[in-house]
């Protein structure tokens, strides 16, 4: 097995043929249904989506942030204003359109959404760590359509490798809201969408509490246990009883992938 597999199970990581990056991404693939309109961030979520749409889900719809809608890309876009977003698009329209049409009237089924940092509560911050707005010790790309995207979209998923640096008791800075502080903050603050519902991890899968809005674990992939995903979380993570141990990628999973990275 290649790539960053800290907290693998050594026996079972001899016997695995992808990487740690690479089960991420499929399993964020295999949450997307054919047929929905998805919302796609670039970097994970982008290879997530596209990985969707090149095997279970082909009537998936791409949409992203520069205006083009059902992108098809034969290889991941390097940024929302790649050139082969339009060119394979069945319509590119103004961002304002995207936003003011598409989005915000709740008309897009799943947001994809990445994070610098993100809170029990799903909270994301992509602006800034540590300090404060004027004076951060690190300041990031920004918000970008991701606030509109987890305010609108009918449910998020976030794509996000976990440790401790990234999964926070709180993040630094509230870019995107997920649950805010739990139950009630969305409807208080006037926010459509149903919120995050699922965070996919290089380690697993988290989903909020139906009751406290708390995202705890449920899903695993092979080889990793619970106790690394409780060690690499800033919070008290919570585990579901009997998590779900999550199949590894196929064959036609890891090619599908590989051809979009161009790397096959």
């Amino acid at each position: 097995m290649t790539g960053d597999q800290q907290g693998l199970n050594p026996a079972i990581a001899r016997e695995l043929t992808y990487t740690a990056d690479e089960m991420m991404t499929v399993a964020a693939a295999r949450a997307l249904r054919d047929g929905m309109t998805c919302f796609v961030g670039i970097g994970l979520p982008s290879a997530a989506a596209n990985l969707a749409r090149a095997t279970h889900a082909p009537g998936l719809v791409l949409i992203y942030e520069s205006g083009a809608i059902g992108a098809k890309p034969a290889e991941l876009p390097l940024s929302i204003g790649d050139g082969i977003l339009a060119e394979t698009a069945d319509a590119v329209v103004s961002v304002p359109e995207i936003f003011n049409y598409w989005l915000q009237p709740g008309r897009i089924d799943v947001g994809f959404l990445g994070a610098a940092q993100i809170d029990k509560f799903g909270n994301i911050n992509t602006t800034v760590i540590g300090g404060d707005y004027e004076n951060p010790l690190v300041r990031l790309p920004g918000a970008g359509g991701a606030p509109e995207i987890a305010a609108s979209c009918r449910e998020v998923i976030v794509v996000v490798r976990q440790s401790g640096r990234s999964f926070v008791e709180r993040v630094d800075f509230v870019t995107s809201v997920g649950y805010g502080t739990g139950p009630g903050d969305r409807e208080r603050l006037g926010l459509t969408g149903a919120g995050p519902k699922k965070i996919i991890t290089d380690l697993g899968i988290l989903e909020p509490d139906p009751v406290t809005f708390e995202f705890s674990l449920t899903g695993l992939y092979p080889g990793i246990s619970a106790a690394v995903a409780k060690e690499r979380t800033g919070w008290d993570l919570a585990v579901a009883a009997d998590p779900e141990i999550i199949v590894g990628p196929s064959p036609a999973e890891l090619d599908a992938l590989r051809n979009l990275q161009g790397n096959s």
